[in-house]
């Protein structure tokens, strides 16, 4: 179990990535539409952590500025280790200066930082399919870039326990 701190799509780019988690699907790839509890949502995560205490995560996390809507440019395909297949931002230096501060407001608590959201090693990513294989490599390629590039915009913030998909909406938009 963990909990992500998660920026969410506004709501043409969530509902263009949902067509697109289907279309991937249809053509039978997984996505996250079927992965585990089915409750997942279109996002991108500032930090992963193993251990927290949700109460003073969120005070920290509210405690620090509005940053307001973080604009994103999407137009790569991207895989991870074990086939994680995810749509793969342009990483802005503003994008990545406020995963520094999330990273940093969320460690004061006590979090347990998943590694590879430590600073410097972040990819920011919308994931797609969390287990690719080699053979469908083809396929979800050419299902993906006939729909990139998105421009797109995160408005919103949310903790989303990944063991359960519930999410918990922030105030403001770190």
């Amino acid at each position: 179990m963990a909990l992500a701190v998660c920026l969410l799509f506004d709501t043409e780019t969530d509902r263009a990535i949902r067509r697109l988690w289907g279309r991937l699907e249809e053509s039978g790839i997984p996505t996250l539409l079927t992965h585990t509890h089915r409750k997942h949502v279109p996002h991108l995560s500032y930090a992963v952590l193993r251990t927290y205490d949700r109460v003073a995560v969120v005070s920290a996390l509210e405690e620090m500025p509005d940053g307001g809507p973080v604009p994103v440019y999407i137009d790569t395909l991207g895989l991870f280790r074990r086939g994680r297949a995810s749509l793969v931002p342009a990483p802005s230096s503003e994008l990545v200066q406020r995963q520094n501060r999330v990273v940093r407001s969320v460690e004061t608590t006590g979090a347990d930082l998943h590694r590879y959201y430590v600073p410097g090693r972040w990819t920011p990513h919308c994931s797609l399919s969390p287990r690719t294989r080699r053979e469908e490599l083809d396929r979800l390629g050419a299902v993906v870039y006939d729909v990139l590039p998105i421009e797109a915009t995160l408005d919103r913030a949310v903790l989303i326990d990944t063991a359960t998909g519930e999410h918990t909406p922030l105030r403001m938009i770190p």
